[in-house]
């Protein structure tokens, strides 16, 4: 027995086996049922974009926190959907987005897009579009454009909205929020960001030859609004994070889990310069093998952040593939400096904290201060489960209504913190884009303004603010 396998709680299965649908009784009151039942009519009703992978944990997340129903599914990949299609034999399937949307409109109250990265933006937008709810996971959406005009949608259409980013309600970053507010570090200025990432294959560019596409699969329908490519094997289920038009790099997949807690924590908004280096794969001496389609295989970026109320600019160095800033003097030689997904440091004027990824295991500097100060007031409220109650959390601020409930997440906070890792991204996209003169101007300092959503001195690099869809997909709210 599955114990993950839903009851038949649908809102219209309820009515029908209750014989009250002729008394015109929609909503059954929780007393009539019991004490500590939950009526189906006051569940969330979800459909979700995305089966398998990812989808499939996130999932069984909304239905663990035993307020959600999963009334629909889709997913591109028969292959990759199986699981979650036996542990929910109820819920509809559907292999197109839009096509579920439209016939699951009137069954559904809210959307999961748990897709690849190239896909989150046209999804969500058409859900927010439907009146749906939306929990999209991370990146946001592919470019800053789309982040953008997610954020003034969930305004627009009064929807509740998180990203996938659960560290955003994990103790951790809660705790360093308390003894930033306590005032221990003083302000910030430097925030050191690192990953283990990428583990897939980066920097090589698309592959020269094409596979037979799997008959479960719809490459098609996975293909979405990006260019066409021909169906290669490396492509699917996972590395398509390391090509362009498919994913956002080492920056997409772990940017929004290790940036997050110093965003949250020093209150940083958009960004207004950035630089970088990348890691050249060379064919032969003195030739690198750039592949503009493809991410680099290690990066260095540092973006600035303007001060705010007095306080100073601030100034946030990301490095990945393995490429880690130096340690800080007050950490011993032998104590562990973040965890093994990556981390972070905020450096301000009167101290140091660290995390892991996630926020993990927060600690300030040296870390045997941590013990002496002791507690601090409590200045944020606790997510009830944690990184675990990150869906929950949802789930319930969707059912309370828009404006009601509160998510960790929501798009007024994660769109700014996915434009950043995104806009680190069109550094190095620009990295060795030529202008006229055949000279390398993404190679220095690009700056930006955050209004208008543009490069001011090099107008080159802002064709990667926006993308442009095949047919069959647009993107307007």
């Amino acid at each position: 027995m599955n114990d993950n396998k839903p009851k038949d709680n649908s809102r219209r299965s309820f009515i029908r086996n209750a014989s009250i649908a002729a008394a015109g009784i929609t909503i059954v009151p929780r007393h009539v049922l019991g004490k500590g039942y939950v009526a189906p009519s006051d569940k969330l009703n979800i459909g979700s974009i995305g089966a398998g992978g990812k989808g499939q944990s996130d999932i069984a997340m909304f239905f663990k926190s035993g307020n959600a129903n999963i009334v629909a599914l889709c997913d591109v990949d028969d292959r990759a959907s199986a699981k979650t299609r036996a542990n929910f034999p109820k819920a509809t399937y559907y292999k197109d987005f839009r096509e579920m949307l439209e016939k699951e409109r009137g069954n559904i109250d809210a959307v999961s897009v748990s897709i690849p990265d190239h896909c989150h933006a046209v999804a969500a937008l058409m859900a927010m579009q439907m009146g749906k709810h939306v929990y999209v996971q991370k990146p946001m959406t592919h470019d800053i454009y789309e982040a953008r005009m997610l954020t003034e949608a969930a305004r627009k259409y009064k929807v509740v909205t998180q990203m996938g980013n659960q560290g955003s309600s994990g103790d951790g970053v809660r705790q360093m929020q308390d003894w930033y507010n306590a005032g221990l570090i003083g302000d910030a200025h430097t925030i050191r960001c690192w990953t283990n990432r990428p583990v897939w294959p980066q920097g090589t560019g698309y592959p020269t030859t094409k596979d037979q596409i799997p008959p479960e699969l719809d490459w098609n329908l996975w293909l979405g609004p990006t260019a066409f490519h021909e169906y290669h094997d490396g492509f699917v289920p996972f590395s398509w994070r390391g090509y362009w038009d498919f994913g956002t790099g080492a920056l997409g997949d772990m940017g929004c889990h290790i940036i997050d807690p110093p965003f949250k924590v020093v209150g940083l908004g958009y960004p207004s310069e950035v630089e970088c280096s990348v890691a050249d794969i060379y064919e032969k001496m003195w030739t690198p093998a750039y592949h503009p389609e493809s991410c680099p295989a290690a990066s260095s970026i540092k973006i600035k952040f303007p001060g705010k109320n007095g306080k100073p600019d601030v100034k946030l160095t990301w490095m990945d593939g393995n490429i880690r800033p130096e340690r800080p003097d007050e950490l011993g030689p032998d104590e562990q400096m973040g965890n093994a997904d990556g981390g972070a440091i905020i450096e301000g004027t009167k101290g140091k904290m660290m995390c892991g990824c996630y926020g993990a295991n927060p600690t300030l500097l040296p870390t045997s201060r941590t013990k002496e100060v002791g507690n601090v007031p409590k200045t944020v409220d606790r997510v009830p489960g944690g990184q675990e109650g990150h869906y929950a959390q949802w789930v319930n601020a969707c059912i309370a209504g828009y404006g009601k409930g509160y998510t960790s997440s929501n798009f007024d906070y994660a769109g700014p913190l996915t434009e950043t890792v995104l806009f680190a991204n069109l550094a190095l996209r620009s990295w060795n884009v030529k202008d006229d003169k055949g000279r390398f101007p993404g190679r220095k300092k690009l700056l930006w303004n955050a209004d208008e959503m543009k490069i001011t001195n090099f107008d080159e690099a802002n064709q990667f603010v926006r993308r442009q869809y095949r047919d069959g997909y647009s993107f307007k709210i």
